[in-house]
């Protein structure tokens, strides 16, 4: 199994990618705490880790939530190997947009949630690795908007600003923490089912439009299963040699056109 014995932490992991993915971490052998905002999220992720996971309530922009599930791992499982940022989400109905409709308050609240949050996670993460004398490993969850904008459909300009400086954010913290075996890296979707992606997911155009712009598997939205594997490779020790990367997996997104 590519993760026995490892005990990893998964910031916005009682639904979607993040729950997959810990389920995934499961299946090959590790130990995890998941987070989520909602209590009866976390009631359920737990019952679905059956034993080698604990579910804990908490906001990913609070500065003390981080530390605590960090905490609770190293207490519970005998120490802390991993971290799999994936909180975030869209700003939209809060008054993010096209930049000439784009609201302080959508801004705000984008910054807050997506950017924020995963500072206090990276810093929590780096902080417990060094108390530890240990090396480790971070991923982030990023966006393919961050560097391949689709204005016509996905025309949200604070939430592509955040994941492409998610992007810069782990290129120099990887930088910086190399020396101390701490590897960070960022995973970069595209369309994914997920709660987030319900406009998207149930509006027939932008389905439409996605059979060719991620034209890979028949022409798909993605699901939060395509992802577990990269997210594994990175939480495992095969990436023992990998540092400061992104790995994009999105159907063909990147380097597709995309037509109704």
């Amino acid at each position: 199994m590519w993760l026995e014995s490892k005990r990893i932490v998964v910031i916005g992991g009682t639904t979607g990618m993040g729950l997959s993915a810990a389920l995934a971490f499961v299946r090959e052998g590790a130990q995890v705490v998941v987070v989520g905002r909602n209590p009866e999220s976390c009631t359920a992720a737990e019952n679905q880790l059956e034993g080698n996971g604990l579910a804990m309530s908490g906001d990913a922009s609070d500065p003390q939530t981080a530390p605590k599930a960090i905490a609770l791992c190293q207490q519970i499982f005998g120490g802390f190997d991993g971290l799999y940022h994936v909180a975030g989400g869209s700003g939209r109905r809060f008054g993010d947009g096209p930049l000439h409709e784009l609201t302080l308050e959508g801004w705000n609240y984008t910054v807050n949630l997506n950017l924020t949050s995963l500072m206090l996670s990276n810093q929590a993460a780096v902080r417990a690795f060094r108390a530890q004398q240990t090396g480790g490993t971070i991923l982030n969850m990023g966006s393919v908007l961050g560097s391949s904008p689709s204005p016509m459909y996905f025309a949200t300009h604070a939430y592509a600003a955040m994941k492409s400086a998610v992007i810069g954010f782990t290129k120099s913290t990887a930088a910086y923490y190399a020396s101390n075996n701490i590897r960070i890296n960022v995973l970069a979707p595209a369309l994914v089912e997920t709660p987030m992606a319900q406009r998207a997911a149930n509006d027939h155009t932008i389905v439409s439009f996605t059979k060719t712009k991620q034209p890979l598997d028949g022409g798909r939205i993605g699901q939060p299963a395509d992802l577990d594997g990269a997210a594994v490779y990175f939480m495992s020790d095969y990436s023992v040699f990998t540092t400061g990367q992104v790995l994009t997996v999105d159907g063909g997104w990147s380097v597709s056109e995309g037509q109704i």
